[in-house]
């Protein structure tokens, strides 16, 4: 019987991509890495978009396994993958569309120890890191930022979303959500909502069910990550291709489809703007703690 990588071409896979991209582009696409961290609602519907656009090469990184209360909105959630690892589930997804992938997998997460081995070769970087990562979060953006590497983010919102894309050379992570030295957990994630969240239209209709920061789970809907997942494999394509300059921080993209609403903004003193301080005030005495 015939491998399915040899009953596998390429160009005929992604010819339909053909007329929006141009064979040159895609095959910048099929020669690109991109590292994904996080592979849950955002990270793997991620992950499924690119390798759909073409994109040749991953790196993957993961310390979680499937689980039910996952299925609301994790592609790879389903009754056939309880208990198996994302990192594993999501390679045998790219290598179900592109038998030729090269895809590297990093089961433990992201860490001092690998960070290096995750970023060798890569071109654009996608963070879908859990929210209260922080630890890895920073890694993440300044060893990415030592190699000239871009970062792209793209936190859900409830029936929306904000995109975030920061250029190496431009604004960094920590400038931009005004993170400073010592903070605690608390006042990191008042800080990252402010910088994720600059108009918060989701709290006219967010409750606070499924809502508990102390055991580290937030409320989410299923409609947001494959949303999500189209926007960033666009802004990868363009990020290799250079079809349109990127909208890199302080500048940003935000939606919301439940209320229709769209948004691009540009904050140029990033959260440290006086506006900005003032909705973090807020934010502290509102936000359960």
């Amino acid at each position: 019987m015939e491998s399915p990588t040899a009953a596998f071409d390429y160009f005929t896979a992604f010819q339909r991509n053909l007329g929006f991209l141009t064979r040159a582009e895609q095959e910048k696409l099929r020669h690109a890495r991109v590292a994904i961290a996080g592979l849950g609602g955002t990270g793997g519907a991620q992950v499924h978009a690119l390798c759909r656009m073409g994109i040749g090469a991953f790196s993957l990184a993961d310390p979680d396994v499937f689980e039910l209360v996952n299925f609301n909105r994790q592609i790879g959630a389903t009754m056939n993958s309880i208990g198996r690892a994302k990192t594993a589930v999501m390679a045998e997804l790219v290598h179900s569309i592109n038998p030729e992938a090269d895809v590297r997998l990093f089961a433990n997460g992201v860490s001092p120890e690998n960070i290096a081995a995750f970023l060798d070769g890569v071109d654009v970087v996608v963070d879908s890191l859990d929210f209260y990562c922080f630890r890895e979060r920073f890694l993440l953006y300044r060893s990415a930022r030592e190699r000239g590497i871009w970062v792209i983010t793209s936190p859900p919102l409830g029936f929306g979303y904000t995109l975030l894309v920061f250029d190496p050379k431009g604004m960094s992570f920590e400038d931009y959500f005004a993170f400073e030295e010592g903070m605690s957990e608390f006042e990191l994630s008042v800080s990252l909502i402010a910088g994720i969240a600059p108009r918060p239209w989701l709290m006219q209709y967010q409750t606070q069910g499924g809502l508990d920061p102390k055991g580290h789970r937030l409320p989410s809907v299923g409609a947001a990550p494959f949303m999500i997942a189209g926007v960033i494999a666009t802004e990868v394509m363009n990020l290799l291709t250079r079809r349109q300059p990127s909208i890199a921080v302080p500048e940003l993209i935000q939606f919301d489809a439940l209320l229709r609403r769209f948004r691009r903004a540009r904050y140029r003193w990033g959260m440290r703007g006086p506006i900005q301080r003032l909705k973090i005030a807020l934010l502290r005495r509102k936000l359960p703690h």
